[in-house]
């Protein structure tokens, strides 16, 4: 086997994820079958995140470090045969991002060792990686337990003259939520013309941002469910639920170089009509002070393993209902949902319950970027972003304050020219819109 028969790097009590400001220890061992002369046994702790315009380019066009530690476990010797260990331990930094993995970047943390031996001499090198998480708190962010609403209005018209009017309006509880959650969801559709709508889509979709030289917007839908669509001349509500999976949060903390958002989108496919409700995905939960005003269905509980994501939400105050402009004449039935199987069970909260999810569907008049077209943004698909919470081998993992983050595979499906809007773009203008309307 060698003169080197085992290097490597463990970390204490087999722990693998960590929080900024903690510390990070472990052991290099090394065992030799024969003297092993060296110049020095390093071990390297270092932070960095890097991004490229290629797909699975290891190769950055762009490169930021959050830190880079090196200690010298020991200086020039010899290291006869038998095993040894050599303690480390780093300080990590109190600003650093969550570790994050996809297509077109990552944010990486790991722990190197090398063996410096003399000249024209084989090194020996070692490396583990560990991941970080920097929890986000949605309570920090402004106005997040403020209902969420968007509003648009469309014509008919047949041969340039205009039939009638639709008007689309959506609204989800809160504005940001945590893996567990569920995210209750009413639109409100007035058909005011002689022709019946198309069905109607709802769908929680991740886009994720690299800040490349040329950025690159990935862009995947996490979950969908679609309604029947609205007879000419009526008005119509549907209230639908969409569980919140694991999922990576919503903002990189101390990260330029790549942005994560969510929003819902709910989109007519005819006549094309969408709006969208950004939202943010955090690690903990909103806190909703109750108010005469504002009662308990503001505040979405946990999923539990037997929730279908179907069934409408708890009682509702007729003051919050979104039909105030008249009666509901219908409501719109459910016709399929991402999160429910086909035999109509729920699915239980668990990482490998989101296996799959629909394609997204947007309006065709909203086409696919040329790639030949330079000035355009970059679009893509990709099979996940994940922070994967396990450790390498049969080591059972450290159980953590947070849920495993594993995100479900994506079909290919089209993309709008311009990327959605940011949560703070577009919070004051949908309101504004909103209530102009009411």
């Amino acid at each position: 086997m060698g003169k080197l028969q085992e290097f490597d790097i463990t970390f204490t009590n087999n722990k693998v994820v960590y929080s900024p400001g903690e510390s990070i220890s472990g052991t290099l061992k090394i065992r030799t079958g024969n003297a092993l002369p060296y110049k020095a046994i390093k071990v390297n702790c270092q932070g960095s995140c890097g991004v490229s315009n290629k797909m699975n380019d290891t190769s950055w066009t762009l490169e930021e470090q959050y830190f880079n530690s090196t200690l010298s476990v020991t200086d020039k010797g010899t290291l006869n045969a038998g095993e040894y260990a050599f303690p480390f331990q780093f300080l990590i930094p109190a600003a650093v991002p969550t570790s994050f993995e996809g297509p077109f970047g990552k944010i990486v943390y790991r722990v190197r060792a090398v063996i410096d031996t003399p000249r024209f001499s084989k090194d020996y090198k070692a490396q583990r990686a560990f991941y970080l998480l920097n929890p986000l708190n949605l309570n920090e962010v402004l106005d997040i337990e403020q209902p969420s609403c968007a509003v648009t209005t469309k014509k008919f018209s047949y041969l340039l003259v205009k039939t009638g009017t639709l008007m689309l309006k959506a609204r989800c509880d809160l504005r940001g939520y945590i893996p567990g959650q569920v995210i209750k969801l009413a639109t409100e559709i007035h058909n005011k013309s002689g022709k019946d709508t198309g069905c109607v889509l709802a769908s929680l979709i991740q886009k994720v941002t690299y800040k490349s030289k040329r950025p690159v917007y990935d862009l995947r839908t996490i979950a969908e469910v679609e309604g029947a669509g609205v007879k000419a001349g009526k008005h119509a509500e549907w209230r639908e639920q969409i569980i919140v999976p694991p999922l990576p949060q919503s903002e990189l903390s101390c990260c330029s170089l790549i942005d994560v958002d969510y929003f819902i989108q709910v989109s007519l496919k005819s006549p094309e009509a969408v709006v969208t409700l950004p939202i943010y995905i955090g690690n903990t939960a909103v806190t909703v002070t109750l108010s005469p005003s504002r009662p308990m269905t503001s505040s979405p509980a946990p999923c539990p393993g037997g929730v279908t994501p179907s069934a409408p939400p708890a009682e509702e105050d007729p003051e919050e209902d979104l039909c105030a402009g008249g009666p509901v004449s219908e409501e719109i039935p459910t016709k399929s949902h991402s999160q429910q199987d086909p035999s109509g069970q729920p699915l239980c909260m668990s990482p490998g319950a989101f296996g799959q999810a629909p394609s997204a569907a947007f309006p065709t008049g909203q086409r696919r970027p040329d790639a030949s077209d330079s000035s355009a943004p970059m679009f893509c698909v990709s099979t996940g972003a994940t922070i994967p919470f396990f450790t390498e081998g049969d080591i059972t993992p450290v159980p953590t304050s947070c849920s495993l983050i594993l995100p479900p595979e994506y079909s290919s499906w089209d993309y709008p020219h311009e990327p959605p809007p940011t949560y703070e773009e577009s919070c004051s203008s949908t309101n504004s819109s909103f209530n102009g309307r009411q």
